[in-house]
């Protein structure tokens, strides 16, 4: 006979909880219903800002192991991202600062890769322009962002946000990489794979900020709209 509290078996078990297995990890929250800092996906957030200190160390050594060891690191940063992404929206655990650490975290460790990349010394590098480009619409979507804030808006990424960190991401793995690796007859040359993939991504991240001005700005006139409609009910 099984033990008064005993987990039950059979069809109707669910050992590892309602969100699968990730429920059993210690002191991390799995619980929908949580708000606290301490959930899984906003944990691997905070692992990709605490990944940039040591990204941004072995950027400052040009050299190929080194190059390939910081490849590596912002690679494990980049599955982060999915990963908290998708754990967040499987598990319900969609918090407000969630929305906010995501995309900070995001923009950080991309924009600390793009300001290290045009300082190395290795050849060819990031063009400056395209960098300054980059950064500066990052800065100023996130000026964006802290606006629609002030107006009780909170706006999560949307498809096209996600493809534009999608090819940053491939290009960034690229270009920090740098060198040529492979057989003579098949080499694969990661600075101009990574070229490639940042020019998609600048094309990308420049029309995801036209769409995000449009959103914010709709939804703004939206809701004040509704607020001066209210208040002309109430004074009549």
């Amino acid at each position: 006979m099984a033990a008064a509290g005993a987990p039950q078996s059979g069809a109707g078990a669910r050992p590892f909880g309602a969100h699968g297995i990730f429920r059993r990890l210690p002191i991390l929250v799995m619980d929908p219903g949580a708000a606290g800092i301490w959930n899984v996906p906003n944990t691997l957030s905070l692992f990709r800002i605490a990944a940039i200190p040591p990204i941004l160390y072995l950027l400052t050594d040009p050299s190929p192991g080194t190059s390939a060891l910081a490849g590596g690191l912002f690679l494990l940063a980049s599955i982060s991202d999915f990963l908290d992404g998708y754990l967040a929206r499987r598990s319900g655990m969609t918090t407000t600062l969630g929305k906010y650490l995501d995309p900070l975290a995001d923009k950080l460790i991309v924009a600390t890769a793009l300001i290290m990349l045009v300082g190395m010394s290795r050849q060819p590098n990031v063009p400056t322009w395209l960098v300054a480009l980059l950064v500066g619409r990052e800065l100023e979507v996130t000026g964006l962002r802290a606006i629609a804030s002030s107006e009780g808006l909170i706006l999560g990424a949307e498809e096209l946000g996600k493809y534009k960190m999608l090819f940053q991401t491939f290009a960034l793995h690229g270009l920090i990489i740098h060198y040529s690796y492979g057989p003579a007859f098949f080499r694969v040359d990661f600075h101009a794979a990574g070229m490639l993939f940042l020019w998609v991504a600048t094309l990308v991240s420049l029309w995801s900020a036209v769409d995000y001005h449009v959103r914010v700005v709709s939804a703004i006139t939206r809701r004040r709209r509704t607020a001066a409609a209210s208040e002309g009910k109430t004074a009549a």
